[in-house]
């Protein structure tokens, strides 16, 4: 299927590794010239260089990377600098921070609450107030948020990231069905349950710490909870983040996609 996208710029953040580079990379394949951002200088460069030497990248699909704190003014403003991109005219863009650490609510202060709320809230805000308006003139646009599966179904350890991406969720709802959506502007949510990544691989190896259990262990118990029997894949969410930026995706927005291999045990 041709996505309708093709030549179509997108700034893809977090892109070095795992989500974040699976979206990116079924983005250069579908022609998109991408830029791509994320803290690590080295990570990201190497991503950059993956992406350029794909055989599936259409020959004339640029990628751009620019290393910096996206949660900051001067991160941002790098990010729309970046030479030879097309500075804040995207057409695309894919949101995506770390999630904050788990812990007890009890031992968060305020200045825990904030980080939080800047990297998973209030960033993915910024980018969509600076890149929205432009869409929305030049009658094209796709935002597409990475948050978490458990804003649908919330987990007690991960309180920060609950409340966090929640208000994201409610905010993207409002925008969403606001005047842009009759100027071929989407806004739609992916809320990811289990992707083999390092995050996962993080928390395997803290769990088995924790526990005395093998990583193995906990990695198969895991994956027999989840109806696909195991865990996702970068490149099947980025398959889904494409098509949710495609032109066949039109009529799909403010929505919450959740890629968990039926994990979730609601009906809505």
């Amino acid at each position: 299927m041709d996505l309708g996208i093709a030549g179509k710029w997108a700034l893809v953040c977090g892109a070095s590794k795992g989500l974040g580079f699976g979206c990116a990379q079924a983005l250069v394949r579908e022609g998109v010239n991408v830029v791509i951002g994320a803290r690590g200088p080295e990570a990201l460069q190497a991503a950059a260089e993956r992406l350029l030497a794909d055989p599936l990248r259409p020959a004339g699909a640029q990628v751009l990377a620019v290393a910096g704190d996206v949660t900051t003014e001067a991160g941002r403003a790098a990010l729309f600098a970046v030479p030879g991109g097309p500075g804040v005219n995207f057409d695309i863009v894919v949101t995506n921070a770390g999630g904050p650490p788990p812990g007890d609510f009890r031992d968060w202060d305020r200045e825990a609450w904030i980080k939080a709320l800047d990297a998973n809230m209030l960033t993915p805000i910024e980018l969509i107030k600076a890149t929205i308006d432009g869409m929305a003139e030049r009658g094209f646009g796709r935002i597409v948020n990475i948050t978490s599966s458990s804003v649908k179904s919330p987990i007690d350890i991960l309180g920060l990231s609950n409340g966090a991406r929640s208000g994201l969720t409610g905010f993207v709802a409002g925008v969403a069905r606001s005047s842009i959506a009759a100027k071929g502007v989407t806004l739609n949510n992916l809320l990811p349950g289990k992707f083999d990544t390092d995050r996962i691989a993080t928390t395997l190896a803290a769990a088995s710490k924790k526990t005395g259990q093998s990583v193995e262990a906990i990695r198969a118990s895991q994956q027999a909870q989840i109806p696909a029997g195991r865990y996702g894949r970068p490149d099947e969410f980025g398959a889904i983040c494409a098509f949710l930026c495609s032109t066949h995706a039109a009529y799909l927005t403010g929505q919450n996609i959740l890629p968990d291999g039926g994990a979730y045990p609601g009906t809505y």
